[in-house]
């Protein structure tokens, strides 16, 4: 019988620069390619619906990629505790591939297959695919966890080189096919995709998942978005961010890639990006990298306060407050523009993200775990460690985190970022007609001028849900409430 290997794919859906794929490659033995679905939430979160709409099509696009090299990708849905080894009794491989992950249950998920695995007699092999460094690679000089963005950057670059992008394997030769053990499934089977309604035109219109889409996504920053980018990144009404997050969470282009493609790009004067730029850029994906530190050293991140002190906080319940900030309907445009976004594309721009949660968090004063678990179903790039460090950063109860009492003003946020109101009329039509001195504060202009406009408050655009000053003494009072009970 010929000797097999088994490779599971997981969030590395790419063929190039996968550096346990290309272990498996190397063992020139027959390939069985494999993903699964797991819908529970067992092994880490289960995905969110717009997640599982970008999965679906990211799927579809490595099976094609996968066939065109001669290979068979296996759809899988169920507990991955129960499929793998039902597939290596069935295959017996002489060898299981796949990249590391990191969220604490998937690590214990992990860690009982990799046992159950070799106690079978197959051996694991698992690589980092994710990351520039290890979790557990960068500590203070004490040997402890990094707690502070810049010392652990600093710490995570000193005398290392990111490893160059390996390119795609040539051919992927296919095992013969498995008589007993699991049934695959197909991709319809799998019921990814949103119905009834279906509500992701404006994904489809935004989007083009997959390796390709990656590609054609970091191209195009490089020639359109990197130049200028340590200034205009924070302007939501420029083309002036990568849009590459995405692609990163579920690994259709690796960190390597981008790192390399960006640098390359600068010292061949093929951007006219500057070494501000450069830097900028570089610590942002750094950002990504410190949340998975985080993430591998606090496990609970989307779920407990990583400062302690916040567990008393006095956050409000008030279902109808979230519900409007979820619809975009606050009465301030720049959030309701984000919120609107996110809604519609299934992304939001990074400035605005921090604005948006500022206001719930501060002027509704809503708990940060519910923001979190919204942009977790919602948003595309959601990942187990950026997307709670994120919104714990903004709430102040983070590693590192902004302080409390740094409370956003969206009026002022939305007339310096976005200055002549195009990202606010592009997600808010309904004001599209408002000269940009009120655009951002539509309440300040005179009824008869809004309405000459087509505006009338309280109908056809919300009033503001809360008042901006009495909303940020009311913060200020909780957080100062908090700190005496400390």
């Amino acid at each position: 019988m010929t000797e097999k290997v088994l490779f599971w794919f997981r969030d590395d859906l790419r063929l190039t620069d996968n550096p346990a794929l290309a272990a498996a490659v190397q063992t020139e033995k027959p390939l069985h390619l494999i993903y699964i679905v797991d819908d529970s939430s067992l092994h880490g979160r289960a995905l969110g619906a717009a997640q599982r709409w970008w999965l679906n099509h990211s799927l579809e696009r490595l099976s094609a990629d996968i066939a065109a090299l001669g290979g068979q990708l296996h759809l899988y849905r169920g507990d991955p505790s129960v499929v793998i080894p039902s597939l290596v009794e069935a295959l017996k491989p002489t060898t299981v591939f796949w990249t590391r992950r990191y969220h604490k249950e998937q690590v214990a998920c992990d860690t009982a297959l990799k046992a159950n695995i070799e106690s079978s007699g197959s051996t694991v092999r698992s690589y980092n695919g994710s990351l520039l460094r290890e979790p557990w690679e960068v500590t203070s000089k004490l040997g402890t966890p990094m707690r502070v963005f810049t010392p652990y950057w600093r710490a995570a670059r000193l005398d290392f080189v990111v490893p160059q992008p390996a390119p795609a394997p040539s051919r992927l030769a296919p095992s013969t096919p498995i008589r007993n053990g699991p049934k695959p499934t197909s991709l319809a089977e799998l019921n990814l995709l949103p119905r009834n309604p279906d509500w992701s035109g404006g994904l489809s219109e935004a989007w083009i998942p997959g390796e390709n889409g990656a590609r054609v996504t970091l191209d195009r920053f490089i020639s359109e978005g990197f130049a200028g980018y340590g200034d205009s990144r924070n302007r939501p009404d420029l083309p002036s961010t990568s849009r590459l997050s995405p692609y990163l969470r579920f690994g259709e282009v690796s960190i390597r890639q981008v790192w390399h493609a960006t640098e390359a790009a600068y010292h061949s004067g093929q951007t006219r990006a500057s070494s501000e730029d450069l830097r900028i850029f570089q610590s942002e994906l750094g950002w990504r990298e410190f949340s998975y530190h985080l993430l591998f050293h606090q496990p609970d991140l989307s779920s407990i306060n990583v400062q302690r002190s916040f567990d008393q906080f006095n956050w409000r319940n008030d279902p109808v407050m979230l519900d409007a900030w979820k619809r975009g309907q606050t009465g301030y445009p720049i959030v309701d523009a984000g919120m609107r976004e996110l809604w519609q594309t299934g992304f939001m721009h990074n400035r605005v993200r921090m604005i948006v949660a500022s206001f719930l968090i501060k002027h509704l004063r809503i708990d940060w775990r519910e923001g979190e678990a919204w942009f977790w179903d919602t948003l595309l790039d959601a990942d187990p460690a950026s997307n709670p460090a994120s919104w714990q950063w903004v709430a102040g109860s983070g590693a590192d985190a902004a302080p409390y009492y740094r409370i956003f003003n969206p009026m002022l946020q939305g007339e310096k970022f976005d200055p002549d109101g195009r990202y606010v009329r592009r997600f808010v039509p309904e004001l599209a007609s408002l000269p940009s001195l009120v655009i951002h504060a539509p309440w300040t202009a005179r009824p008869l001028e809004l309405s000459s406009f087509g505006v009338k408050l309280g109908s056809t655009y919300p009033a503001p849900l809360v008042n901006h000053e009495r909303a940020r003494e009311d913060a200020l009072a909780a957080y100062k409430a908090l700190k005496e009970t400390a």
